[in-house]
Parts: structure tokens; C-alpha cells; sequence
């Protein structure tokens, strides 16, 4: 019992060396994506690029034009820049876990920069069939970025499978609205999401004691007041009348 105990205190004393390793490898794979793709060492991806961005025009139609339209409006601009991350860190607060509102907070900003960095090193072009107003860079998406780091963020906050397969499914749907409106190649999404996420398991490596306590305490806090409501629910015993 006793060596277990040690393993478990040993786990949470380095639990943050898995996400801050893994967060790192995304970061650089999106970076070697990008380098590879400016100077002409992915004849490969670039090949995929072309057929895909085919492929998206191909099926354009009413229902795709408003699904992606819909998602290019969650996923970018000022609603997913400063609406969305200023309401989740509100409702954070509310819920008093101001150390989970301030990793979000933090992980959108370091995403977007991140990928304002990267856009700026790689200037890649857009495709030319591109049916939306977009800003310049296509490498990597900041719509798709901004995808995977919510995904993480929440997967993090609320650790359960159901929140991590709603998030995958959503960071998948914005990548491919993105190439369905032509904004953005393939291999654009997914440096986008390898940056998004990468930068949320980095923070998440930074964050991560004071978060499990935090959510550690809310737990606390639910199972008191469930407590306390199922004790006052309870009718309490009948007096006696006092007759002998």
C-alpha cells in the first residue's frame, strides 16, 4: 500500500511532463511542416493539398455553404477572439475557478500568436478559389488552431471522453469548413490544429497543479451542498407526545 501511495505522489509531482512533451512535439511538427512546405520540401503534401482542395470544390452546395459559413463565423474574428474566451472566463469565475478562466484566457492568446508568428515567418499563399474574406498567410489556419485549442482547453477543464469526442468532432468540422470555403489548404488545418493543441498542452503542463486542485475543490464543494440538501430533505423524528 505504501509503494503505491509513493507511485501516486510521484505521478502528480511529474504529471506535467507528458503534456508539456507532447504539447513541444506538436509545436515543432507544425513548424517543420511549415518550413517544408515554403521551401519546397513537401512535394508530397503540396500534391494532397491540390486534390483535396479539388475534392472541396467538387461538393459545394447549400447545405455545406451554410454549415461552413456558420463555422467561419464561430471560429474566427471577433467572436472567437474576444466574445467567446471573455464569456467562457466570466462563466469560469462564476463557477469560482479562476484558475481554469485564466488558462483559458492564456491558451487563446498564445494560440493566436503563435499562429500571427508563424503566418508572418511562412506567408504562404491561399488557394484561388477562396469564397470568403480572409487576412493574409494561409499557414496555419487560425480558425483551426483556435479549434483544437477550445477542444483541449475544455477536454482539460471537464475531464470526461464525451467532452474530449465532442471537441475532436468540432476541431475536424472547423478544419474542414476551412477547405471547403477555400480559405485555407489541407496541410494548413493541420498545422493549425497541431499549434492549437500544442499550445494548450504546454499551458496545460504550467497550469496544471493548481487546476486539479481547484477542480478538486469545486468537486468538494458539489458533494457538500448534495449533502446538505439530501440532510435538509429528510423529515425529522416526531416528539413524543409524553403520555406514559
Amino acid at each position: 500500500m505504501a509503494e503505491r501511495d509513493d507511485r501516486a505522489a510521484w505521478y502528480r509531482r511529474h504529471e506535467w511532463r507528458m503534456p508539456l512533451a507532447i504539447g513541444s512535439a506538436a509545436l515543432v511538427a507544425a513548424v517543420l511542416l511549415g518550413a517544408a512546405i515554403t521551401f519546397g520540401q513537401a512535394g508530397i503534401v503540396l500534391a494532397v493539398d491540390e486534390w483535396w482542395a479539388a475534392v472541396m470544390l467538387g461538393v459545394r452546395g447549400p447545405v455545406g455553404d451554410t454549415t461552413s459559413y456558420f463555422m467561419n463565423f464561430i471560429g474566427g474574428g471577433r467572436f472567437a477572439v474576444f466574445a467567446v474566451p471573455v464569456t467562457t472566463a466570466v462563466v469560469l469565475l462564476i463557477v469560482r475557478r479562476p484558475w481554469a478562466a485564466g488558462y483559458f484566457i492564456v491558451g487563446s492568446a498564445a494560440s493566436a500568436g503563435v499562429v500571427q508568428l508563424l503566418k508572418n515567418t511562412f506567408d504562404r499563399g491561399r488557394p484561388e478559389d477562396m469564397i470568403v474574406a480572409s487576412d493574409f498567410g494561409s499557414f496555419p489556419s487560425g480558425h483551426a488552431a483556435n479549434a483544437a485549442t477550445i477542444a483541449v482547453v475544455f477536454g482539460v477543464l471537464f475531464p470526461h471522453v464525451w467532452v474530449w469526442v465532442l471537441g475532436a468532432v468540432y476541431a475536424v468540422l472547423m478544419a474542414l469548413s476551412r477547405t471547403y470555403l477555400g480559405a485555407h489548404w489541407l496541410s494548413d488545418t493541420v498545422g493549425g490544429m497541431l499549434v492549437g493543441a500544442g499550445v494548450a498542452l504546454v499551458l496545460w503542463a504550467a497550469f496544471a497543479r493548481p487546476l486539479e486542485s481547484e477542480r478538486l475543490a469545486r468537486l468538494e464543494r458539489v458533494s457538500d451542498r448534495s449533502e446538505s440538501r439530501a440532510q435538509a430533505k429528510v423529515s425529522p423524528p416526531e416528539q413524543g407526545s409524553g403520555r406514559l
